[in-house]
C-alpha cells in the first residue's frame, strides 16, 4: 500500500541515537530489546547506516557512523525519547527478562513511566497511556 502525503504533512520517521560502538548498540536493541533490524549497510566507504524499529512503531532509530551532521552528537546525549505501550508491567517484564535494566514504574499523575538506558547511556522512557499509543493526532 502506498500512502501519499499532502502538502504540509510531516511524519516523524527516524530518530538518531548516538553510539560509541555501532555493533554493540545494534545488538542491544535487536537482541535484548527485541527490535527489528531494517538495514545495516556501509556506503561511500566509511558511512554506516543501521536502522532499527521498535515493535509496533512507524518511527525507526538510526545508529550510524560518519553520517555528516548527524552522528556528531555525543554518545549518551539522547534523553527522554518516549515509547508508548499499552501495558507497562508486561513490557517492562519482557525487557527485564531479556537482560535490560529497566527502572521501577513511576506514577506521575496517572501516567505510568519506566526508564531504561542503552549501553551508551541514551535514556528511553516507557510510557503507558490509556489509548496505548494508537492516537492519531492529525
Amino acid at each position: 500500500m502506498t500512502t501519499t502525503l499532502t502538502p504540509g504533512e510531516m511524519r516523524l520517521e527516524m530518530v538518531n541515537i548516538p553510539a560509541t560502538d555501532v555493533d554493540r548498540a545494534r545488538d542491544f536493541y535487536v537482541q535484548q530489546c527485541g527490535w527489528t533490524l531494517v538495514t545495516d549497510h556501509v556506503q561511500m566507504g566509511d558511512m554506516r547506516i543501521v536502522q532499527i524499529v521498535p515493535p509496533g512503531s512507524h518511527c525507526g532509530i538510526l545508529i550510524g557512523q560518519n553520517v555528516p551532521g548527524i552522528t556528531d552528537m555525543a554518545a549518551g546525549s539522547q534523553k527522554g525519547v518516549h515509547l508508548v505501550v499499552p501495558d507497562l508491567v508486561a513490557t517492562r517484564a519482557q525487557l527485564v527478562g531479556n537482560g535490560v535494566e529497566v527502572g521501577e514504574i513511576q506514577d506521575l499523575g496517572g501516567v505510568l513511566f519506566a526508564p531504561f538506558e542503552d549501553p551508551d547511556g541514551n535514556m528511553w522512557l516507557l510510557q503507558q497511556w490509556e489509548h496505548g499509543g494508537t492516537n492519531d493526532y492529525s
